[in-house]
């Protein structure tokens, strides 16, 4: 139960940092879906759905191991995917989506 709480807590102190942060640096908040990518980012995130979907059967039989792995798989995949379109799609904007390198530059 507390570990619920504290990851509630950390979920809500995540997201007030990032308003305040974003209106200090007066980033505008832009979406891969009002860029020319919106169709690749709604086939790839269709295509790594339909694959992890397709695959569920086979990893419910599993350990309950597996299954955390399959869903930790899942959400890296998913997010990097994002944060590649991100990166690529709002690179003029001073969003930089996900990816918090020193060699790419927003």
């Amino acid at each position: 139960m507390e570990f619920l709480v504290f990851i509630i807590v950390l979920i809500i102190l995540q997201f007030l940092l990032e308003k305040i942060i974003n209106k200090l640096l007066g980033v505008e908040k832009k979406k891969i879906s009002e860029t020319p990518g919106k169709n690749v980012y709604r086939w790839g995130r269709g295509i790594i759905l339909v694959f992890f979907l397709c695959t569920l059967p086979f990893v419910i039989t599993k350990d309950t191991s597996v299954m955390k792995w399959y869903w930790i798989f899942y959400l890296i995949l998913l997010l990097g995917f994002q944060s590649i379109l991100g990166w690529k799609y709002l690179k003029n904007s001073k969003q930089c989506y996900h990816i918090h390198f020193s060699n790419i530059k927003c």
